[in-house]
């Protein structure tokens, strides 16, 4: 289902949004070689805990999966890319490590993601990650009354092309408000002029990702993690989006993206 929010609703969604992004700037902060990813899952459940947040993720039971989520936060390492299940794992120098977190607060939904690098960067890390981040920017300044959802699509693909990288598109943006998923679904390989006439009022998270060198991916024992199939890194980033009349409204901008 596809709901429209009024200016109110979208500013309630703008407070669930920043403190998303105050979460993901302090898990970002904190991962550091040698911390364990089960304290970055405690550190992120005790900053919920203080705002008085629920997260989206805990007792989420998608069709894949072992069993309900009992986590607050996704964090995938390396060629793992989505829905990365904590473990005990201790960062390592050169690891890549995405963190994608979705809360509710007051009944409204926010939902981000990022990528980054765990001590020493590799380039070819820097620039994958570069490249969904710039594919997330071409997707938001898309994001505008009368153009269709395909345009979307078309602009993150267009991206990935440019950069060489294959897109996968079996998990991709979605519409959020009230629900961590609502409809529309967005994927993140189209073709522009098609699909969903995007109004003002529509809520998207938008989140390309991609692997450097192929678009298939495999399951984790876990029946959660998601990696690339050939083991290649992966990088992702998301932010929820609000079309309004007077353009995109990124309703999750993390501060140092406000100053750079």
């Amino acid at each position: 289902m596809i709901e429209l929010k009024t200016p109110a609703e979208i500013e309630r969604m703008h407070v669930t949004g920043r403190f998303v992004a105050e979460v993901l700037s302090e898990v970002g902060r904190l991962a550091e070689v040698g911390v364990n990813l089960l304290d970055l899952e405690d550190h992120a459940r005790s900053m919920l805990k203080r705002r008085g947040a629920e997260s989206c993720y805990w007792d989420y039971a998608p069709s894949f999966g072992n069993g309900p989520f009992r986590n607050v936060i996704c964090l995938s390492v390396n060629d793992a890319v989505l829905h990365g299940l904590p473990h005990d794992y201790t960062l390592r120098d050169g690891d890549v490590l995405s963190a994608d977190i979705a809360v509710s607060i007051d009944g409204w939904v926010a939902d981000s993601a990022r990528t980054v690098i765990v001590g020493t960067p590799a380039d070819e890390d820097v620039r994958l990650i570069r490249a969904t981040e710039e594919a997330l920017e071409a997707a938001i300044e898309t994001a505008r009354p009368g153009n269709r959802l395909g345009d979307i699509s078309a602009a993150i693909s267009a991206v990935a092309a440019d950069y060489g990288y294959p897109v996968n598109d079996e998990f991709g943006g979605h519409g959020l408000g009230r629900t961590m998923h609502e409809g529309p679904h967005v994927s993140n390989k189209g073709k522009a002029g098609r699909g969903l006439t995007l109004r003002p009022g529509l809520t998207l998270a938008l989140e390309p990702w991609f692997a450097r060198t192929t678009d298939r991916i495999v399951y984790d024992p876990d029946g959660w993690t998601i990696r690339s199939a050939d083991g290649s890194r992966t990088a992702h980033s998301e932010h929820t989006v609000a079309i309004t009349e007077d353009g995109p409204l990124v309703l999750t901008r993390r501060e140092s993206e406000l100053s750079a």
